[in-house]
C-alpha cells in the first residue's frame, strides 16, 4: 500500500465529485461537504461522526503537503485518502479566490436534536432565520468561544455546510453539536421542556441586556434565538420566547450586525452562568 499522497488530475471523477459539493443539493444527496484550508482540515481529521472518522479524503498541493505534513499524517491516520493535486485542481474544487492548497471532503456531522435536549444544555444558540452563510459560520464560532453546548439551525436558516459558512466557523463547526433543520417552534418547545429559558435577541425588545444582567436573570440555562440579518425576528417567533431582549446601543451606531450582537449576548450569558448563583458545570 502506498504511504504517500496519490497524484490526481483535474479530470478525475474524485475531483468532479468534490467540486459538486459546492452545491447544496449534491451535499444533501451525498451527505458530504467541503472543508477548505489547513485549520478546517486539521479539525476535521481529529473529529469523528457517529463513531466514524469525519474526514473522507483530502486534496493537497505539493507545497501544502510539505508545509503541513502533520495534517497529511493526521488525515491518513483517520483513514482519509490523500490526493496530491496541482494548483489548478485545488482551484477547481475550492470556492475561495485564493485557495490555501488544502481541501477536505467530510461527512455531515449534524447532531440529533433530542441528543442535545437530553444532555440538559446550559447555553444554546438558535439561528431561527439566518440566511447569510458567513454570518451563520461566525455565530457558530462565537458560540464555540463562549462555551455554548450546541447550535441549532432551524429549517428557515442557511445550510451550515455551505463552504462560506464552514470557512467562517474557522474549525468551530467540528467543536460542538450542530443541529440542522428543526422548526423553530419545535426547538423552542423542547428546550423549554428541558428547563432552558428562551431569550429572543431583537432590537424590538422591551428590555435591554444590561437590565437583564442587573436583574440576575441570565444565570440559568438559556437559549438565545437570533433572527435575520436585515429584519430580525418576525413577531410570531418573538412570541415564542420567554423574553425579548435588545443589545443596548450606548453610542451613535444605528445597530450591531448579527454576529457581533450574538457574541455580546452569548458572552453575557456565559459570564452570568459562571458567577455565584449561575449554572456552573
Amino acid at each position: 500500500m502506498s504511504t504517500g499522497p496519490e497524484p490526481i488530475s483535474a479530470r478525475s471523477a474524485r475531483v468532479t465529485a468534490a467540486k459538486r459539493l459546492a452545491r447544496r443539493n449534491f451535499r444533501g444527496k451525498e451527505r458530504l461537504f467541503l472543508a477548505e484550508g489547513p485549520q478546517a482540515v486539521r479539525e476535521a481529521a481529529a473529529h469523528r461522526t457517529a463513531g466514524r472518522p469525519t474526514l473522507v479524503e483530502i486534496f493537497a498541493t505539493p507545497d501544502a503537503a510539505d508545509r503541513y505534513p502533520d495534517i497529511v499524517a493526521d488525515a491518513r491516520r483517520a483513514g482519509a485518502r490523500v490526493h496530491l493535486a496541482g494548483e489548478e485542481v485545488i482551484a477547481e474544487i475550492s470556492t475561495t479566490v485564493t485557495p490555501q492548497g488544502l481541501v477536505g471532503v467530510c461527512r455531515f456531522l449534524d447532531t440529533p436534536f433530542e441528543d442535545v435536549v437530553a444532555a440538559r444544555p446550559r447555553l444554546v444558540a438558535v439561528l431561527a432565520h439566518v440566511r447569510d452563510p458567513g454570518n451563520a459560520g461566525t455565530v457558530l464560532r462565537c458560540a464555540d468561544a463562549a462555551g455554548a453546548d450546541a447550535v441549532v439551525l432551524t429549517d428557515a436558516s442557511v445550510d451550515p455546510y455551505n463552504p462560506k459558512a464552514v470557512r467562517a466557523s474557522v474549525g468551530s463547526l467540528f467543536h460542538l453539536p450542530v443541529v440542522v433543520g428543526v422548526p423553530v417552534e419545535v426547538a423552542v418547545a423542547r428546550l423549554r421542556e428541558a428547563g432552558v429559558r428562551i431569550v429572543a435577541a431583537d432590537g424590538a425588545g422591551a428590555d435591554d441586556l444590561d437590565t437583564e444582567l442587573d436583574r440576575g436573570t441570565m444565570g440559568g440555562p438559556t437559549a438565545w434565538v437570533f433572527g435575520n440579518e436585515a429584519w430580525g425576528l418576525p413577531e410570531e417567533t418573538r412570541a415564542l420566547a420567554d423574553t425579548v431582549v435588545r443589545v443596548p446601543i450606548h453610542g451613535k451606531a444605528e445597530s450591531l450586525n448579527l454576529a457581533t450582537a450574538a457574541a455580546v449576548c452569548l458572552y453575557a450569558s456565559a459570564r452570568a452562568q459562571r458567577t455565584r448563583g449561575g449554572c456552573q458545570a
